[in-house]
């Protein structure tokens, strides 16, 4: 039931009919999607679509290197042709939204074929606070492909998990705090989070407008670079620092506390990793530490405050009979609590709905107060040991499925990066006990580039050490 993991980290050339693919995929999933449920959405026009690239091919019209591949966009990315639901019932019943998002457009335009949506948690898993990743009202649980009864990671859970069953190379996750790099580490799949303003917002169901961002998660770290310049216009090109494994005139720092300590074989494979980037000629500054990243008060009052408006800005754009404001996303959960509010609840909305607007001084100061450390602790450590990036373990393993009790995260990398509104890219490192684990590269505003550059460089070294990624066998973990 597995399915093969490319070993050189490159983008091939589309070696069949887009056609072609697009069918050996639709059936793939038809058979193994039951057992994991990432594709909550199928596109019946793809094949249709995957014909008219296909035309154009032969008609000498190639549209770039990503023409005729197949890509599944997260549920709450606005596409024109099918349902943008967030997961939600509130959603599922309404019109498909009026327009694609910007970054679908940019996606018709490359040539990729929409092969569906992907599940995701809920609302991007910010409704109540003990929600169990992977779950919806509208998709179901999305379970890890590595391990059936453990979690496939949130909110991006449908984006990761599919890639990893082998439902596509390419994929489209969002990132609020964790919400790629988390599904990425714990599939065994790419995921960049791009700085935030480097892929458009727009057409996305939101939480936060200073920490959301849309970005790819692939199989490998080429595929991330060739996507990421789809989504961001095409003005550089990614791929090109995808330059081998050569890293002599690269320092990179690591950043031990708070980060560290959650899971032995977390930190061992880690530790691998290290020794691996070190081999590449990296230059390891070691024993350093990040802040504190906040308190999760003030985490939580950004969150909130931005939630109320930012989601009813986006729901004006839906046809009428969509709900309007978060209030009226409040009423239909408690109107249809069976099937909404059937493992956990929307404190967090009714937080949310609670605030005063972005010109609350509670908000402002805690706004400033997540810049501070987030930015601060990054550009401070980076600059005064003259670092051009810090590596980190990226996730605990993947715990078990709870739908009573929610979560059980052991740790995770996200939380700086995510204040700041910086970059930060999840790369397979290896396995803890069958299950996939990977580390996080994380550095300053717009070092997107570099982060590829040294991702790609440790994934060639993985794979010469190692051989490919280990792939999915579809079954229990005991």
């Amino acid at each position: 039931m597995s399915s093969p993991r490319q070993g050189t980290g490159d983008v091939p050339p589309v070696p069949r009919p887009a056609m072609a693919t697009v069918e050996e995929l639709q059936t793939r999933i038809a058979e193994l999607d039951p057992l994991i449920k990432a594709v909550c959405t199928p596109n019946p026009a793809a094949r249709a679509d995957a014909a008219r690239l296909d035309a154009e091919r032969g008609d000498g019209r190639v549209r770039g290197p990503l023409h005729g591949v197949p890509v599944l966009v997260k549920d709450n990315v606005d596409t024109a042709d099918l349902p943008t639901t967030a997961g939600s019932l509130a959603l599922a019943d309404q019109p498909p939204p009026p327009a694609d998002a910007p970054l679908v457009r940019r996606l018709r335009e490359a040539g990729c074929v929409i092969l569906g949506k992907s599940n995701l948690s809920e609302w991007a898993n910010f409704r109540g606070s003990s929600s169990s990743s992977g779950w919806s009202a509208y998709g179901g649980l999305t379970r890890n492909p590595y391990a059936l009864n453990r979690s496939a990671g949130g909110s991006s859970s449908g984006s990761g998990a599919a890639v990893a069953a082998g439902f596509a190379d390419l994929a489209i996750g969002t990132e609020t705090n964790g919400s790629i790099v988390c599904p990425a580490a714990l599939n065994g799949v790419v995921g960049l989070k791009p700085t935030v303003g480097l892929v458009p917002q727009q057409g996305i169901v939101p939480i936060s407008h200073s920490q959301d961002t849309a970005g790819p998660m692939t199989r490998t770290v080429r595929q991330t670079a060739a996507l990421l310049t789809v989504l961001t216009g095409g003005g550089t090109d990614y791929a090109e620092y995808c330059l081998g494994d050569d890293l002599h005139d690269i320092r990179i720092g690591v950043p031990r506390g708070p980060l560290w300590g959650y899971s032995a074989g977390l930190d061992q494979v880690t530790e691998q990793a290290l020794e691996l980037l070190s081999q590449c000629g990296a230059v390891l500054v070691d024993r350093l530490s990040l802040p504190t990243p906040g308190g999760d008060e003030d985490q939580l009052t950004v969150l909130a405050h931005e939630l109320k408006v930012d989601l009813a800005a986006y729901l004006a754009t839906r046809k009428e009979g969509a709900p309007r404001t978060l209030a009226d996303v409040i009423a239909f959960n408690q109107a249809h609590a069976d099937e909404e509010l059937r493992w956990f609840g929307q404190e967090l909305f009714e937080r949310a709905e609670a605030t005063d607007g972005l010109d609350s001084p509670l908000y402002v100061a805690a706004r400033l107060a997540g810049l501070k450390a987030g930015r601060e602790g990054i550009d401070n450590l980076l600059r005064e040991h003259q670092l051009d990036a810090l590596v980190m373990p990226a996730y605990s393993p993947a715990w078990s499925i709870d739908l009573v009790n929610g979560d059980h995260v052991l740790g995770s990398s996200s939380s700086h990066a995510a204040l700041a509104g910086y970059p930060l890219l999840s790369v397979p490192s290896g396995t803890v006990a069958g299950l996939p684990v990977g580390i996080t590269l994380s550095g300053t505003a717009r070092s997107d580039a570099t982060l590829i550059r040294l991702a790609h460089a440790f994934e060639t070294a993985r794979i010469k050490a190692h051989g490919p990624f280990p792939t999915p066998e579809f079954t229990q973990w005991v």
